[in-house]
């Protein structure tokens, strides 16, 4: 770390050091992953008050979704100009304004258009979330404070339905929006207080970048959104995936190319780097698919409310609560190579059970080992790899690396449930239980698959020894190339 960054730091230790920055980032970091997908099982009786055809229902989801995973590296590359602060604030006021909006819509456009501001406010605040802890915990601590913050921002993924679901049952769906206010209202002062100013060391913004990642991920993630709805031959469908891999193959010509990249392409040289990004967007695609299914399956074929369904599920969405405190000191002691493969076996193994026993009548304690596995896994992936991400770069370049790693994940996600919507249908269908069950089997047999895929790409990720000698043998190259330029 270089002398510049050791004094950006210190102010973030007289401001209240690592647990007020623990607490306001994990906070954080749940309300901007809790928006994923607590609109879902709310969709009947938003479409009750507000109406609407089925495709407006679905732009609810959909428009947080894009706004989010396109700005996510924007919102990095502009804290690190700019101040990680400054423009954490500026993506928490943004978001909170939005939720109150959502919260007060009149019809269901505003309610979309709440959505979309509700993305961009989250996609500048949560890379930076990541990026402001890093800076406050001891690096011998970062693995626990990981943990916690991986615990908090698992279990807003993964209890999503259910939040969503118990609002809209015993209260109304407009508190499913309202739930954010309080809590970004609180945050803000203390934002303000307790957590310290820092750049991203000669950051600049790189626009031609920023416009070429930013249209290539819209492009992209419109065209996954809009698939498994609009057909996969949908003309639009089609330009925007086409036009989207064809911007983001520029960005990584020109980024490849520029002189100071908002992206520097050289990062995925990296083992380490590049291994916990493929891993990322792998296990967002199987966990993502399988929990949109499996909620429905729940609800549709079992008969659940949206309440009884989400309890049952809590031995899966609950579980990173307990493990991913101990993953995240298990790999300060032993790396977070295996601590993050073995969870995501697990993750495997709990998706590869879940499709033996799904039936139209399987009882709860026939799934309960698969939702215990998959629990698991997910509290052992989520801590350990943020702190891969983050260890496996420069303390300069730990802004963008977050950003990335986000994106990386929100268009995993949304690829995920894209797959698994598509082989659903291909399979099966809502027209009777059965046909929803011999829908959802190959979908999580493949999601199976995928993850276990993300333990592979995990495994070949190099040791933590040498992992640092290659980020310390970068920061010297670097300082060489400094002092020779000047």
């Amino acid at each position: 770390m270089s002398q510049q960054e050791r004094e950006q730091a210190l102010p973030t230790a007289r401001r209240g050091g690592a647990v007020w920055a623990l607490v306001i980032t994990s906070v954080a970091g749940f309300m901007a992953a809790l928006d994923n997908l607590v609109v879902t099982t709310a969709l009947p009786s938003i479409r009750e008050d507000l109406g609407g055809a089925l495709h407006d229902l679905e732009w609810t989801v959909s428009a947080y979704t894009l706004t989010f995973a396109v700005l996510l590296m924007t919102g990095a590359a502009l804290g690190d100009r700019f101040g990680r602060r400054r423009l954490f604030l500026i993506g928490l006021t943004i978001f909170t304004g939005a939720s109150t909006a959502a919260a007060l819509a009149p019809g269901i456009d505003s309610l979309i258009a709440a959505r979309a501001v509700q993305g961009v406010g989250a996609a500048i605040m949560m890379p930076l979330t990541l990026t402001l802890l890093t800076a406050a915990v001891p690096a011998s601590r970062r693995g626990m404070a990981y943990g916690i913050w991986g615990a908090v921002n698992g279990l807003a993924v993964a209890s999503g339905p259910l939040i969503g679901g118990s609002l809209t049952e015993h209260v109304s769906w407009q508190w499913i929006f309202w739930l954010n206010v309080p809590l970004g209202l609180a945050l803000l002062p203390l934002a303000r207080l307790r957590l310290a100013e820092s750049h991203g060391a000669g950051a600049r913004l790189d626009i031609p970048g920023t416009l070429l990642a930013s249209g290539g991920l819209f492009g992209v993630v419109y065209g996954l959104v809009r698939g498994p709805s609009d057909g996969w031959t949908d003309a639009l469908v089609l330009l925007a995936l086409f036009a989207g891999g064809a911007l983001l193959a520029a960005f990584v010509l020109y980024s490849t190319r520029a002189k100071n990249p908002m992206l520097p392409m050289r990062l995925f040289r990296s083992r380490a780097f590049s291994g916990i990004n493929a891993a990322s967007l792998l296990m967002f695609l199987g966990m993502f698919g399988s929990i949109f299914l499996l909620s429905q399956y729940m609800q549709g074929v079992l008969g659940y409310s949206p309440t009884e369904a989400g309890l049952r599920m809590l031995p899966w969405t609950g579980m990173p609560m307990l493990v991913a405190p101990i993953a995240g000191i298990l790999s300060d002691r032993i790396g977070g190579r295996p601590v993050v493969a073995t969870g995501l076996f697990f993750q495997a193994a709990g998706l590869a059970y879940l499709a033996s026993v799904v039936t139209v009548d399987a009882s709860y304690g026939s799934q309960l080992p698969g939702l215990i596995l998959s629990g698991i896994g997910m509290g052992l992936f989520f801590a350990p790899a943020s702190n891969l991400v983050m260890s496996s770069v420069r303390a300069s370049e730990q802004g963008i690396a977050s950003g990335a790693n986000n994106a990386l994940r929100e268009v995993g996600g949304a690829l995920g449930i894209a797959v698994m919507a598509s082989i659903f249908s291909a399979q099966g269908g809502y027209e009777t239980g059965q046909s929803f069950v011999d829908g959802l089997q190959p979908a999580l047999v493949t999601g199976a698959g995928v993850v276990a895929a993300a333990g592979v790409a995990a495994l070949l990720i190099p040791s933590r020894r040498a992992v640092a000698e290659d980020v310390v043998r970068g920061a010297s190259e670097e300082a060489r190339e400094l002092e020779r330029v000047s």
